[in-house]
C-alpha cells in the first residue's frame, strides 16, 4: 500500500470545548520517508486554506517524530524510518498513536497508524546443529521437541511451519503455542535399531508465510543409545504461579517435581529448560537442576510482559536418559513503580490580560504506564492563581483562565502542575509552565497633579521652558508611551505657548507683558499610544508677574501740549491753600505703580509744598505783596519699583490781584452807608453753606466707598486670582493698572489719593477672553457700578476742565497705539 488505507470511519465527538475525532490508517513498515499515509485534512473536514493560520501540527509520543503534515495538500507523511519489529516486537497489531492539534480555535484530533508487517526477516535457529540421543527402546509414537526457530515478523510473515528431510523413522509434528508461535516435535514412527543404524542425520527447515517464503535450516544429529526403560515423569504437566514485578532476584516462583522409576543413574533426575525456551526467559528466571525450583533471576516488568510461558524438562542419568516435559505459567502482578508523565503539548503564551475566563492556555498530555488504579492519574495546580485544569480527553487536560488577568499586578505566572496516580503509595510528578501576560491599553495616563499654577516674570526671554507636565502610565510599551498636546481653546494660547510632545515641557514662545494680560489658562492633554488611545486633561494657569518697566505718566498738566495753563493765586492767600494738583498714572501694578511726588525745583522753594502721595500743591506760607508774580515748579514723580523709574512735571503759578478786583467791584455796588456789612455777611454765609455741603458730600462718599469696598472685597476673594497684590502695608495708591483688558483697548479707573481700596478695572465685552467670567461676575455683582464706571470713563476732560485746580479727575481713557475709536 503506497498511499495508505483508511481503516475506519471518521468519528466526531465533542469533549469540553475542544472538538476531537479519531481516525486510523494503515501502512507497511519500512515505508520510505515522504510516503503519504492519508489525507487528514480531508478526513477531518478541515479547511485547507486556513491551515497556515491555524498552526496545524502532529504530536506523537516518544523521541522520534514519525509523521508530519503537508500543509499544501493536507496529506499525513512519513518522516522517519519505521521498523515494526523495533517498535512492537512480537505485539500485533502494531499501532503508532498521534494527535493533531489545530489552533484558532484550539482543536484536538487523535489518530493511529497501524504498522503492517512485511516479510523482511528470515527465521533463525539458536544454533546451526542439534544433537539428540534416542534410546533404541523408545516405542513408536515418542515425541522429541526440537529447538524452535525465531522470526521477528508477525502474522503471515512469521514462522508458519517446519519441514523435515525424508527418513524412514521420524515424522514432524508442528504445534502451536498459546501466543500463536510454532514449534516442531519429532515423532518416532518406526522403532530404532541401534544394531542396524547407530545414528541418523536429518535436516529441519523452518518456513515463514511470506511471498516468497523465507527459510532457515538446522542439522539434527541423532545418536541411538542403549535402552533406558523408564523416563522421568512430572507430577503435573502445567504449573501456575504469580509474582510481583520488581521482585528481587532469588525469589522462589514455583517448585517443580519429577520422578523416575529406574534405579541408579537411570533414576537420577536433572531439571533444565526445554530447548525451545526463549533466551529472554532464561535471562529472567533460573532453574535449580537438582531440586526443580524456579526462581527470579532478572528484573521483571509488568509493562513489558504480563505472562511468561516457561517450558522445563527433566532427564535421568541413564545411558539413554529419559526425558519429561512440563509447562510453567508465570503471571506478573503489577505494582505502582511508574510515576505519571506530563507532556506539555501546546502553550498559548503570552495571554492578553483582557482574555475572557475560560481561555485555553495550554494542552497537557498525561500518561502512566501502570495499570488499574496504579495508572489512574489526577492532575491539579496550586491554588490562588486565576487558572484551572479541566479534562478534555482521556489522558489530556487543558489549562484555562478562570478569572480576569491584570498585567500590572502580575506579568507572568509560573504554574506548577502536579500529576498523581492512585497507587499505594501514590507517585507524582511536577511540571512547571511559564505563562506570560501581555499588556493591553486599559490604564489612562495619570498626572502627578490635576492642575498647575506657573508664575512667569514679564519681559521674559522667548523660548524658555516654564513647566514640565509630569504623567505616568502603568501600561507597557506603546501603551505607556505618552504624548503631550495643548488643547486649542483660546487661539492666543497657541501662539504664545508650545509643549514638547515627548516629555511634556511647556515653552513660552514670546515675551509676555503684564500690562497686556495677567493670566493665561490652557488645557494640556496627555495621551498614550494605545489603540484606542486613552487621555487625561491637565489644567495649566500661567500668571504674569509684574516688573517695573513703566515710568509714571503725567496726565495733568499735559507735558506735550503747546498751550500753557497757568494757575492763578491771589496775593495774601494763607498757608495750606491748595493751588493745583499733579495727576499721574503708572501702568505697572502694586509697588511698581505707587507714585510719590517731591518738589524738585521752584522759583521760591519756601512758598509752595507738594503732597508726597497726592500730588496736590499747597501754599507753604501766606503770600506777600513782595513775592514774585510768576512761579515755576518742577515736580519729580517716582514709583516704588526696583529699579525706581521717574518723570517730572512743570507747573506754572501766577500771583495776581484778580480776587481783590472782584471784591472791589462788589463793594462798589453796595449802599454807601455800610459797604462792608452785607459783603461780609454773604461771604460768611457762602462759606458756611459750602462747608456744610462739602462735609455732607465727604461723609456720603465715605459711606458709599466703604460699602463698595466691602462688596468688591468679597467679589475679588471669590475669584481664582486677584488683579494684583500689594506687597506691603501701603494703601495710598494713586492709580494702578489692572489686567482685565485685552492688549488693544482698556479702561482704567483712578481713585482718590486717600482711598484705601485697590483700583477697580472693568472692560467692555469687545472680544472673547478667558477672563470673561470675571467681567460677568462684576456685572452681576453691581450692574449699576459697572455701567456707571464704563459710562463715566468714555469721556476725556476738556482743556478747560483740566485747568481747574480743584478738580479731582477720577476716570480716564487710554487707547493703545494701532487702535481706533
Amino acid at each position: 500500500v503506497t498511499t495508505g488505507q483508511v481503516l475506519s470511519l471518521l468519528l466526531l465527538f465533542g469533549v469540553s470545548d475542544l472538538v476531537s475525532a479519531a481516525i486510523r490508517y494503515a501502512i507497511p513498515e519500512e515505508a520510505r520517508r515522504g510516503s503519504a499515509v492519508g489525507n487528514v485534512v480531508a478526513d477531518l473536514a478541515l479547511d485547507l486554506t486556513r491551515l497556515p493560520g491555524r498552526r496545524l501540527r502532529v504530536v506523537s509520543g516518544g523521541n522520534k517524530k514519525y509523521f508530519g503534515v503537508d500543509l499544501t495538500s493536507g496529506a499525513l507523511l512519513v518522516s522517519e524510518r519505521i521498523d515494526r519489529e523495533e517498535l512492537c516486537g512480537g505485539l500485533s497489531p502494531c499501532s503508532l498513536s498521534f494527535e493533531i492539534v489545530v489552533e484558532n480555535p484550539l482543536e484536538l484530533y487523535s489518530g493511529a497508524v497501524e504498522i503492517q508487517d512485511i516479510n523482511d526477516n528470515d527465521p533463525v535457529f539458536p544454533s546451526s546443529q542439534a544433537r539428540l540421543e534416542i534410546s533404541e527402546s523408545v516405542a513408536a509414537g515418542a515425541r522429541f521437541p526440537l529447538e524452535s526457530a525465531q522470526d521477528p515478523d508477525v502474522g503471515i510473515n512469521s514462522l508458519q511451519t517446519y519441514q523435515l528431510s525424508a527418513n524412514p523413522h521420524f515424522a514432524l509434528d508442528v504445534q502451536t503455542r498459546v501466543d500463536g508461535s510454532k514449534y516442531a516435535e519429532l515423532v518416532l514412527e518406526k522403532e530404532l535399531d541401534r544394531e542396524e543404524q547407530r545414528e541418523l542425520h536429518l535436516v529441519l527447515t523452518a518456513l515463514d508465510g511470506g511471498s516468497p517464503p523465507r527459510s532457515a535450516d538446522v542439522q539434527i544429529h541423532i545418536d541411538v543409545v542403549d535402552a533406558n526403560d523408564n523416563a522421568p515423569v512430572f507430577n503435573q504437566s502445567t504449573y501456575k504461579a504469580s509474582v510481583r514485578e520488581n521482585t528481587p532476584s532469588g525469589t522462589l516462583v514455583a517448585r517443580t517435581s519429577a520422578y523416575d522409576l529406574d534405579d541408579g543413574p537411570n533414576g537420577d533426575v536433572v531439571y533444565s529448560f526445554s530447548s525451545h525456551t526463549p533466551a529472554k526467559v532464561r535471562e529472567l528466571f533460573a532453574l535449580d537442576s537438582a531440586t526443580g525450583e524456579l526462581r527470579v533471576k532478572g528484573q521483571l516488568d509488568y509493562e513489558e510482559t504480563k505472562l511468561y510461558e516457561i517450558y522445563l524438562q527433566a532427564k535421568d542419568k541413564g545411558a539413554v536418559p529419559g526425558v519429561a516435559h512440563c509447562k510453567v505459567l508465570v503471571e506478573v502482578v503489577d505494582v505502582n513503580d511508574n510515576a505519571p508523565e506530563v507532556t506539555v503539548t501546546s502553550v498559548y503564551s503570552p495571554v492578553p490580560e483582557d482574555a475572557a475566563p475560560g481561555t485555553v492556555v495550554a494542552l497537557l498530555s498525561v500518561m502512566d504506564l501502570d495499570s488499574h488504579d496504579n495508572g489512574l492519574v489526577n492532575c491539579f495546580i496550586s491554588p490562588g492563581i486565576p487558572f484551572m485544569l479541566s479534562s478534555s480527553l482521556k489522558n489530556y487536560h487543558t489549562l484555562k483562565t478562570k478569572a480576569a488577568l491584570d498585567r500590572e499586578k502580575a506579568s507572568e505566572y509560573n504554574i506548577t502542575v502536579t500529576a498523581r496516580d492512585s497507587g499505594s503509595p501514590p507517585l507524582s510528578v511536577v511540571k512547571q509552565i511559564l505563562v506570560q501576560v501581555s499588556d493591553v491599553n486599559d490604564n489612562a495616563p495619570k498626572s502627578s497633579q490635576d492642575s498647575y499654577d506657573v508664575y512667569v516674570l514679564e519681559n521674559n526671554m522667548p523660548g524658555i521652558p516654564i513647566l514640565n507636565v509630569s504623567a505616568t502610565d502603568p501600561d507597557l510599551g506603546r501603551n505607556a508611551h505618552l504624548s503631550y498636546t495643548i488643547l486649542q481653546g483660546d487661539p492666543t494660547v497657541g501662539h504664545l505657548f508650545s509643549i514638547n510632545h515627548e516629555n511634556g515641557t511647556l515653552y513660552l514662545l514670546t515675551s509676555l507683558d503684564h500690562e497686556d494680560q495677567v493670566e493665561f489658562s490652557m488645557m494640556v492633554q496627555v495621551q498614550d499610544g494605545g489603540s484606542p488611545p486613552l487621555a487625561t486633561n491637565v489644567s495649566v494657569s500661567v500668571f504674569v508677574i509684574d516688573l517695573n518697566d513703566n515710568a509714571p505718566t503725567v496726565l495733568y498738566p499735559h507735558p506735550n501740549t503747546t498751550s500753557t495753563y497757568t494757575n492763578v493765586v491771589a496775593p495774601g492767600t494763607p498757608a495750606g491753600h491748595m493751588v493745583t494738583k499733579v495727576v499721574a498714572v503708572d501702568a505697572d501694578a502694586g509697588y511698581n505703580a505707587w507714585i510719590s511726588y517731591t518738589l524738585l525745583q521752584a522759583t521760591d522753594p519756601s512758598l509752595f509744598s507738594v503732597g508726597l502721595h497726592s500730588g496736590k500743591i499747597f501754599t507753604a506760607r501766606q503770600l506777600q505783596e513782595d513775592d514774585s508774580p510768576q512761579h515755576t515748579l518742577i515736580i519729580l514723580l517716582k514709583d516704588h519699583g526696583e529699579p525706581v523709574l521717574s518723570t517730572s512735571a512743570t507747573v506754572s503759578i501766577s500771583v495776581a490781584e484778580m480776587v481783590k478786583e472782584v471784591l472791589t467791584d462788589l463793594t462798589d455796588g453796595a449802599p454807601a452807608k455800610d459797604p462792608r456789612t452785607h459783603v461780609t455777611f454773604y461771604l460768611i454765609l457762602a462759606v458756611i453753606l459750602v462747608s456744610a455741603a462739602f462735609f455732607i458730600t465727604i461723609l456720603s462718599v465715605g459711606i458709599f466707598k466703604c460699602y463698595k469696598w466691602r462688596q468688591s472685597k468679597e467679589l475679588f476673594n471669590s475669584s481664582r486670582s486677584t488683579l494684583y497684590r500689594t506687597p506691603g502695608p501701603f494703601h495710598h495708591i494713586d492709580a494702578v493698572r489692572g489686567g482685565f483688558m485685552p492688549p488693544n483697548f482698556y479702561h482704567q479707573v483712578y481713585l482718590t489719593t486717600d482711598s484705601r481700596q485697590s483700583d477697580l478695572l472693568c472692560k467692555k465685552p469687545f472680544t472673547s477672553s478667558p477672563l470673561g467670567s470675571r467681567q460677568s461676575t462684576m456685572r452681576n455683582g453691581e450692574p449699576g457700578l459697572y455701567h456707571q464706571i464704563v459710562g463715566t470713563a468714555s469721556r476725556l476732560p476738556t482743556p478747560a476742565e483740566q485747568a481747574q485746580p480743584n478738580t479731582d479727575w477720577r476716570f480716564s481713557q487710554t487707547q493703545r497705539p494701532g487702535t481706533s475709536g
